[in-house]
């Protein structure tokens, strides 16, 4: 899977896939997530926004966070089905919507904490990296013909440089 946000269960069916290989993560160009990492928690996140246009959304995110001891603990990263396991007991304690949306969590001293997509699984001998892409902000009254809660269509009107000795007023057009 690539450039698309992807569901918790395809997300699950992808490592199901390959429950011996080598579970990493891949951060940055690079960049591997330390392979002592630990999963810390999933957490389910349900969302509701109301958009700049006025409209309410609401959706559902997974996240799973990644921890990175400061000290190295293990030069090797966790099998693929050690991390079905914790899975597993989060799943047995807790009913995850197959359908939310995946996002990775971690940071570290050299890279800020955030959210990142899974982007692509990537097969590299014995391991299996998910390479990972930032989130991004965006607009979504976009998709219903608006741009920030303005039409697309409507044309910004520039003022037309004060005269000296002109000043600017509420409701003068200037500002």
């Amino acid at each position: 899977m690539s450039n698309s946000k992807m569901t918790w269960q395809a997300f699950k069916d992808q490592l199901q896939q390959y429950p011996e290989q080598i579970l990493q993560f891949q951060y940055a160009a690079d960049k591997l997530v330390a392979p002592s990492y630990h999963i810390t928690e999933i957490k389910q996140a349900p969302i509701t926004s109301v958009d700049c246009g006025g409209k309410v959304n609401a959706w559902t995110e997974i996240i799973v966070q990644l921890w990175e001891p400061e000290e190295e603990q293990t030069d090797r990263a966790m099998a693929v089905n050690k991390a079905l396991k914790i899975v597993n007991l989060v799943e047995s304690n807790i009913d995850l919507n197959p359908k939310a949306t995946v996002k990775i969590e971690f940071g570290n001293s050299e890279f800020d904490t955030r959210q990142m997509y899974p982007n692509e699984f990537l097969l590299e001998g014995e391991n299996l990296v998910i390479n990972l892409q930032p989130d991004a902000t965006q607009c979504k009254a976009t998709d219903r013909g608006m741009t920030c809660g303005t039409p697309k269509t409507k044309t910004l009107e520039i003022p037309v440089a004060m005269e000296a000795g002109q000043s600017c007023t509420p409701g003068g057009g200037c500002c």
